[in-house]
């Protein structure tokens, strides 16, 4: 396919000249002042390269020039300024006002060619570059997207283990993660928090929450699956489940040659998200800001979700109870921010609950 070549001169003769000299080998536009080329570069077919003469009334050449680069669908046109000013810094005026080559009249034709050939070679090269860089910036996306995919999966798969060994269903773990970034996305704006909740933290958060209950796989049927009460000693083990899933998620983390982010969070969700902010919690009696954000965020999540949805051994309790006993929790269970912001917040909650409601698991 030919290039399109748009001359702009204001002498007819120069204009016949060049378009001699030029259309064997290309499609030749012309335009006859400095307003009418403005008018014709944005006609198809668009031109790949525009030569352009200096001196001429009205609107010259460095105005041309000035309007082309102001849009950006004529920046990217190359612009070979002619003239018969021959002054080195008439010269080098066109190239800083962005010209990519500059020649002098009169014209010689093997040079006029060549300096054209070039520019269009030029062009295309960098045409060609475009749509590589396009490809392989869209191929890494894919790829980028693939591997997400494939990682979220997992995360569900290990989740979805655990939860074949206890009685809660697969939407505690859609909705407490849904409370989770809708928790974080809301304390990121709080000075007790914006320097730790950026958006990217955010979503490794939420991809990490399915994981807080992974230990639960370690805890025996006979506990776990227990309709009533547990004794004493059971409630002993139960609460191992905490160090159990950071133990298995540091064994995975372990096999890996660098550290994987969202496995960092996930080890702080799976074994302090039982921590309570008065120091009375399990496994570490960790309190106040030694329980890591993301622990204290995950457990006004899961409790929650825990007191509003059915079990084999309780019925779900009325989300308007719920928020009064995590407001009666305030600075003993969880953290005083994080409740204010459940508060806040609450219709929100409330509209994941109703969208993904649980059935009494058998």
């Amino acid at each position: 396919m030919q290039s399109t070549i748009l001359i702009v001169d204001d002498e007819p003769t120069n204009l016949a000249l060049l378009t001699e000299l030029l259309r064997p080998h290309y499609r030749v536009r012309a335009a006859q002042s400095g307003h009418h080329a403005l008018r014709a570069v944005r006609v198809d077919p668009r031109p790949d390269l525009i030569l352009l003469d200096v001196v001429m009334p009205e609107l010259d050449g460095y105005g041309v020039l000035r309007e082309l680069r102001s849009h950006p669908d004529t920046r990217g046109v190359p612009v070979i300024f002619l003239t018969a000013l021959s002054d080195s810094r008439d010269e080098e005026q066109g190239l800083e006002a962005g010209a990519c080559d500059y020649i002098t009249k009169p014209i010689n034709a093997a040079v006029l060619r060549a300096r054209v050939r070039t520019q269009l070679d030029v062009k295309r090269a960098q045409a060609f570059l475009q749509d590589k860089n396009a490809f392989l910036e869209s191929e890494i996306a894919r790829r980028m997207a693939e591997h997400e995919l494939a990682q979220q999966v997992g995360i569900r798969a290990l989740a979805h283990l655990a939860e074949t060994r206890d009685p809660e269903t697969g939407n505690h773990i859609l909705r407490t993660q849904f409370y989770v970034r809708m928790l974080s996305e809301h304390l990121s704006h709080h000075p007790r928090f914006r320097h730790v909740l950026s958006p990217a933290h955010i979503d490794l958060l939420a991809k990490s929450a399915p994981l807080h209950d992974i230990g639960k796989v370690g805890i025996p049927d006979a506990i776990l699956c227990k309709p009533g009460p547990l004794t004493a000693e059971e409630w002993s083990i139960m609460k191992t489940h905490a160090r159990l899933g950071f133990d298995a998620i540091e064994r995975a983390e372990a096999d890996v040659d660098k550290p994987v982010p969202f496995l960092m969070l996930a080890k702080e969700i799976a074994r302090w998200h039982h921590e309570k902010y008065d120091g009375s919690g399990y496994p570490d009696g960790l309190s106040g800001g030694d329980i890591p954000v993301s622990a204290r965020i995950m457990a006004v999540a899961d409790v929650f979700d825990a007191m509003t949805s059915p079990r084999v051994y309780k019925p779900a309790m009325p989300l308007e109870k719920a928020r009064e006993l995590i407001v009666q929790g305030k600075g003993s269970q969880f953290d005083p921010d994080v409740t204010e912001c459940f508060l806040a917040i609450f219709d929100q909650f409330v509209a994941v609950a109703r969208r993904h409601p649980d059935t009494v698991p058998c």
